[in-house]
């Protein structure tokens, strides 16, 4: 029953996403535009530009994601549908899940175009162990979406602005972004020691937000 109920919302958001393409005229061109921003600050040294484009590519996902989680749960704000998720008789776990699942696809899609901009605009090389970096695309995303579909539900109950949620987010998400990162960087350096370690540790983050969001999410919902 929780995993039909999970994929009714997933499917849910994911047509909403495909009506309105909020992802496409706002998310990306915002993600695009970070981008192209600190291209430009850091001038035209090569190498530089490299080095930093692992890094610049996570902050580019961790904003993305707030932005996106901000607006799905807007969207349901504005037209009641908040009220009928919370006095509808399903697990309210398995709502959070679907809404996360929902997110995670939206994110990896909009993560591999700007890696496509990021490979363009900053030489980032893919590295001899491709299947390694979707992995850590996946498992980085995966802890963004939990995340993200979690605190989301934060701005549009009225227990924070859309202003501070990067305030709120980026101290939890810190270990995911920085094990993305250097995973990341590793691969595209072609160096792969280490980098089980990494995996293993957004592995773990990724099922410590997974099973904090199962359990709270009824909560704030009803708050």
């Amino acid at each position: 029953m929780s995993l039909r109920v999970a994929q009714a919302i997933a499917a849910k958001d994911l047509r909403m996403e495909l009506r309105s393409r909020s992802a496409v005229s706002t998310v990306l061109p915002f993600a695009a535009t970070m981008l192209l921003a600190f291209g430009f600050a850091l001038g035209p040294d090569r190498l530089l530009l490299t080095k930093t484009a692992p890094g610049l590519l996570w902050l580019a996902a961790l904003f993305a994601s707030v932005e996106l989680c901000h607006r799905s749960y807007q969207i349901e704000a504005a037209n009641g549908a908040l009220e009928g998720l919370l006095l509808s008789p399903v697990d309210k776990g398995a709502v959070y899940l679907g809404k996360a699942a929902a997110a995670f696809v939206q994110l990896m899609v909009l993560f591999a175009v700007t890696t496509g901009i990021v490979i363009m605009l900053f030489g980032l090389p893919v590295g001899p162990a491709p299947v390694l970096l979707v992995l850590t695309a996946a498992l980085g995303i995966a802890g963004l979406s939990a995340l993200g579909s979690l605190l989301g539900l934060l701005a549009v109950r009225g227990r924070t602005r859309q202003a501070a949620l990067p305030v709120i987010v980026l101290p939890l998400v810190t270990p995911v972004i920085i094990a993305a990162t250097r995973a990341t960087e590793g691969l595209t350096q072609g160096d792969t020691a280490g980098i089980a370690g990494w995996l293993s540790l957004l592995a773990a983050f990724d099922a410590a937000f997974l099973a904090a969001g199962y359990i709270v999410f009824a909560h704030l919902l009803e708050d």
